[in-house]
């Protein structure tokens, strides 16, 4: 038996790839399953090739896996395109209608199953995904039972009659291709797996159960890839609460509206892509002026432009840095696991409010939508801050406003929200004195921007850097963001393996730089090699100018629109410890 397996299903976008893999990894998820995903799919909403990748363990995973064992294939091109990832002796699950042919060299077991003519038999081409899921899971002799409740609970709110024809569909896929196979597979037979229970979900999906916990009531946005499951989330969520989420027209209205309902009191948050981040900065500078509190959700994508919105890129760091005109206070998080999505959400909001900046959220396509397993979330951990406050304002004299951008130590002035009594006070764009009230004075300029600024050194956020470093001097020290943890983990347990010694650091605060904590980890280490899905090296190119050590810093970039495997980074640690050892 084995301990791991990867399954992938190919087709056309919009003819049941998406639910396919959805069921099917539903089922192995209650049977207790480790579970990592990927999606591959075209910027249309219908044609053009897409597959969902899924990769299964008994032990906790965070990585794609770089072959694959089963390739469900809806049609040629799902073949030609991902023949290549089967290891020896591979198989292949094909509808027979297509006349499914291997291509040359490959060397995979290929099992034509009438998939679309058992579909038509019970009415409709639309079971042809069950036909194959079922197809699948027979193969690895998994319990049907465990299957089935899986497709109950998909398909029951349409009737009993849909969930039947379904079942039927996976019972006879199941049968065609155990014919051909002569049985389940042995070299495909599971361990069985802990029968614990876990989450399984996408990032957004975290992100936004994270928004609720936190106390958001209000999401403006305008839907972007891919980003919209956040909106999605919360358009079913917040009304159940008291709260709303408004379709704007563009992500212009979108910060502006978040920003007013932060300062009316309440809190709001919204989220885009590259594309929509770079409508905000002139909104996102207003609330850095006006100091008030807002999170920002950046799910990254392929660009620049339109780019690929569909693909997996780490490329919007310098924007978050640096969009904004001008220069103001503001956070950059980024989450690393779908856990960390949850509970960097709720803290998002807390420093948003304690610091009284806009906070933006980083994540990346793979992390926001590649449905993975996650352990069970600690309401415990759940704190709500709403920094300085003010609920009742001391008595003002005559005539004078409440001092809502008081000077104070830190850079964090006393808030109030409409409606406190005393707390009158003047708010606009351009820069004002104590009270908010317009001034041109030198004198003043100079204290405010002191002032705002000031609050960068004071920012305490949870694990600026986490790090793994069991070597006091390692050979390499390996650094990432985002998504990319998971896999740098998989590639150093081989480089491990070949005697070169390791650390791992992946940074979760990118702005303000964690710099005091990230040095130590780099000057004991030989060279670093910094992990990134963009092309110019843009974290590194922040680890050189806040840490130093630009001579033993080395670029891994990958840019092509696809998440890095573990065995490219293993091959990229073994390559620069070479050169270093020569």
């Amino acid at each position: 038996m084995i301990s791991q397996l990867s399954w992938k299903i190919g087709g056309q976008q919009g003819e049941g790839v998406e639910s396919t893999d959805r069921i099917f990894s539903t089922a192995l998820n209650r049977l207790g399953y480790y579970l990592y995903g990927y999606r591959h799919f075209s910027s249309r909403i219908k044609g053009g090739h897409t597959n969902n990748k899924i990769r299964i363990s008994t032990k906790p995973i965070r990585a794609i896996s770089d072959d694959l064992d089963i390739l469900v294939a809806f049609d040629q091109e799902s073949i030609d395109f991902n023949a290549h990832e089967l290891r020896d002796n591979g198989v292949i699950v094909a509808d027979a209608k297509f006349n499914p042919v291997l291509p040359e060299g490959i060397k995979a077991r290929l099992f034509p199953v009438p998939i679309t003519a058992i579909a038509e038999e019970l009415g409709t081409s639309l079971f042809k995904n069950m036909a194959a899921s079922g197809a699948s899971w027979a193969l690895l002799g998994l319990p049907l039972d465990v299957f089935n409740k899986a497709v109950e609970e998909e398909f029951g709110r349409k009737g009993a009659a849909v969930v039947e024809k379904n079942i039927e569909a996976v019972r006879k896929g199941a049968e065609s291709v155990l014919e051909l196979a002569g049985g389940p597979i042995a070299d495909f037979q599971l361990e069985p797996a802990d029968g614990r229970q876990k989450l399984f979900m996408i990032g957004n999906d975290a992100i936004a159960l994270g928004a609720v916990a936190a106390g958001c009531r209000f999401m403006p946005a305008y839907p972007i890839t891919p980003a919209s499951e956040v909106m999605e989330y919360l358009q079913k969520a917040l009304p159940k609460l008291g709260g709303t989420v408004i379709q704007t027209e563009d992500e212009i209205a979108a910060c502006t509206m978040a920003i007013g309902a932060n300062y009316a009191g309440a809190r709001a948050l919204t989220a885009s892509a590259g594309p929509g981040l770079s409508l905000m900065m002139e909104a996102i500078g207003l609330a850095g002026m006006t100091e008030t509190p807002v999170v920002i959700v950046d799910t990254q994508r392929g660009g620049p432009s339109t780019g690929l919105p569909t693909k997996q890129e780490q490329s919007d760091l310098n924007a978050m840095v640096y969009g904004t005109h001008g220069e103001i206070p503001k956070i950059v998080l980024s989450p690393s696991t779908i856990e960390e999505c949850f509970y960097d959400t709720i803290e998002a909001f807390n420093l948003a409010e304690k610091y009284q900046v806009p906070v933006i959220l980083m994540t990346d396509l793979q992390l926001s939508l590649g449905k993975q397993s996650a352990e069970m979330l600690d309401y415990n951990r759940i704190v709500i801050d709403r920094g300085a406050l003010v609920t009742e304002a001391p008595e003002q004299e005559a005539n004078q406003l409440f001092k809502r951008y008081e000077f104070t130590e830190n850079g964090v002035s006393p808030r109030v929200i409409p409606g406190v009594k005393n707390g009158i006070h003047h708010v606009t764009g351009v820069e004002h004195d104590q009270t908010g009230r317009p001034s041109e004075s030198t004198e003043n300029r100079q204290r405010m921007m002191d002032k705002r600024l000031e609050k960068l050194k004071h920012i305490q956020v949870t694990d600026a850097i986490k790090f793994d470093a069991p070597h006091e001097n390692p050979d390499l020290l390996i650094i990432g963001m985002g998504s990319t943890g998971g896999t740098i983990d998989e590639a150093r347990s081989r480089v491990e393996l070949e005697g070169i010694k390791t650390n791992h650091a992946t940074v979760r605060l990118i702005h303000p730089f964690p710099a005091e904590q990230l040095r130590p980890l780099v000057e004991k280490a030989k060279t670093v090699i910094v992990v990134e899905n963009n092309a110019t090296g843009q974290l590194a190119d922040q680890i050189k100018l806040h840490v130093g050590h630009a001579d033993k810093i080395k670029n891994v970039l990958k840019y092509n629109g696809n998440p890095f495997l573990p065995a490219e980074i293993e091959q990229k640690c073994k390559e620069l410890t070479l050169a270093w050892q020569h």
